[in-house]
């Protein structure tokens, strides 16, 4: 059998030497408190650097409390590693934390790492922890980046046994869907572990380290979309059997039995999944050597991406209904209230029923109650068949003397809308760059004066074949019956065209076409109303432009086809 490439696993290498892990308990944390990045691998496994680059330079002398630019205060390093360290840090001036990549000017890689930083920042796709400075200083070169305490490593979420299903199913879409689209701008990960993959507390699955932990490494590919796509491949398959696809352990992971080769995941744990099973061999597929079952090899992350779409939808699991505790009726209600309580072991007394009605005072009672009954009988009786005849004669006034009142009940007892709140949003890429990813939450601060925008673009007013359209994702929450947005606009003229559609997450896992439109609106003007026909029920809105106006330049940017959204407002 054909050998599997190691290039985008944390193995050690063929010469039996020890991995670095096993020489010291380090550690890189791209944005993950109190669960940071175990480095399993060495460079010499990995790629194209040695000991005598990595000897050039010696780890910057750094110490907690430190201070870059006045600014990035050092509060602890997590990993300190051939001639680079990592550390936690705080952003004083927006009283933020943050990840600091730190390494001398004069190492053999800080340019190549200075490159990669800002090649990463430029792509701006929310899907991956974004770069936010790449500075050289003196003697020291320095990347910044997010931080995210809410997120948590693949490594920890295998750690408790495999992924769920549709868990597994929405990682390999995002993931996936995000590499497309790195590749696509000439960006490649190389270094795509179990490390590098985060999930949100909202469910969003993030990568961090795009270009840049390659870099810190030495790390090259002269096939970056296929080592790219086998590391994909091992993150579904280590997702749906908590082992890891290679004979050598990692990430925390067992690897398979010696000598067997690498098999489906359904033959390595009963109940996986057949299609995500099938999908995870395309990927690993190296050279036809472990080709599927009846699908060829996918080599790319964008045929990965066409493999997932064309397999049936993994819907998510129904919640689990929790029957209500059965009603205990309280001691008032039981006749109880007030009552000494018994002694222990005694009987309660059995109350005595009163007697009946037998004395000659009794039997008077009841034959006057009984004439009383008939007699109020026979006149219900009377009354209803004089209304009958009446009734019966004025048969043809009917129509004259019906009434319709145009307040009624059911026009009293029609609802009103009722506002939705927002609870998150981010921008949504269908293809190329971000437009401002940074502005979003602008669009639901209650504040007029700000706003997101989109770039600026030379034809209009359709976007397309520029980009099929640009958009934000609104999570609402929980579920709502959502009929109405009322959408803020900065600019006019021309016309701008908006869709609403259901998304299942905020990082969808279809495109577009693939979800359910809830209403669409059109305007010349500064404010636009999108009705649906009927309230549909969702949790997440894409709210997508696809026609954007001819406006003036201002502060922002120059002349031309390009819109702003100032406010959104969802009612259901």
């Amino acid at each position: 059998m054909a050998e599997r490439s190691t290039a985008a696993v944390d193995v050690a290498d063929n010469s039996g030497d020890e991995p670095l892990t096993a020489q010291a308990d380090q550690s890189t944390a791209d944005g993950v408190a109190n669960n940071r990045e175990r480095d399993t691998d060495s460079d010499e496994a990995q790629g194209n650097s040695t000991s005598e680059e990595s000897g050039k330079a010696s780890p910057p002398e750094l110490h907690s409390g430190h201070k870059l630019a006045r600014r990035y205060r050092l509060e602890e390093c997590v990993t300190r590693l051939d001639g680079f360290s990592s550390w936690r840090a705080v952003d004083e001036k927006l009283r933020r934390a943050v990840g600091v990549h730190l390494l001398p000017a004069d190492h053999a890689r800080a340019r190549s790492v200075l490159a990669a930083a800002r090649s990463s920042a430029l792509l701006g796709d929310p899907r991956f922890v974004q770069v936010l400075d790449a500075v050289e200083d003196n003697d020291l070169v320095y990347v910044v980046h997010e931080w995210l305490p809410d997120a948590t490593e693949l490594t920890a979420l295998l750690a408790s046994g495999p992924l769920e299903v549709y868990d597994a199913y929405q990682m390999v879409s995002q993931i996936s869907s995000a590499m497309a689209a790195a590749h696509r701008e000439g960006l490649a990960h190389l270094r795509l572990s179990p490390n590098a993959v985060l999930r949100t507390s909202t469910g969003q699955w993030r990568i961090r380290g795009l270009a840049v932990n390659a870099a810190l490494r030495g790390i090259s590919s002269d096939t970056p979309q296929r080592t790219d796509t086998e590391a994909i491949g091992a993150l579904l398959y280590a997702t749906l059997t908590q082992r890891w696809p290679y004979e050598s352990d990692a990430h925390g992971l067992a690897g398979l039995p010696k000598d067997i080769g690498l098999i489906p995941p359904d033959q390595v744990r009963a109940g996986v999944h057949r299609g995500l099973s099938e999908l995870a061999m395309r990927a690993l597929a190296n050279d036809g050597a472990t080709a599927s079952r009846h699908e060829s090899p996918c080599t790319t992350p964008e045929e990965l991406v066409k493999a997932i779409g064309e397999m049936p939808r993994i819907r998510p699991p129904e919640p689990a209904y929790t029957a209500p505790p059965q009603y205990q009726r309280t001691a008032y209600q039981q006749g109880a209230y007030g009552r000494p309580a018994p002694h222990p072991g005694a009987t309660p007394p059995v109350p005595t029923p009163p007697p009946p009605l037998q004395s000659r005072t009794g039997k008077a009672l009841k034959w006057s109650v009984s004439a009383l009954l008939i007699a109020a009988l026979g006149l219900g009786s009377w009354q209803l068949a004089d209304a009958l005849m009446e009734r019966g004669g004025k048969a043809d006034d009917q129509n004259q003397t019906q009434t319709t009142d145009s307040n009624d009940k059911n026009n009293e007892q029609t609802k009103p809308a009722k506002p939705i709140s927002v609870q998150e949003a981010q921008e949504y890429v269908a293809s190329g760059g971000a437009q401002a990813p940074q502005d979003v939450a602008n669009t639901y601060d209650g504040d007029a004066s700000t706003f997101w925008r989109t770039k600026k673009y030379d034809d209009g007013p359709k976007l397309a074949p520029y980009k099929p359209g640009v958009g934000i994702v609104y999570d609402l929450g929980s579920p709502q019956d959502v009929s109405t947005a009322s959408i803020g606009l900065r600019y006019t003229g021309d016309h701008t065209t908006v869709h609403l559609y259901a998304a299942d997450s905020l990082s969808p896992s279809t495109g577009v076409d693939g979800m359910q439109e809830i209403a669409s609106a059109t305007t010349t003007g500064t404010s636009l109303t999108a009705k649906a026909s009927k309230p549909v029920k969702t949790r997440y809105v894409l709210l997508w432009m696809t026609d954007v106006p001819n406006a003036p330049s201002d502060g922002y940017s120059g002349a031309g086809y390009k819109q702003a959204i100032t406010d959104v407002t969802f009612t259901g």
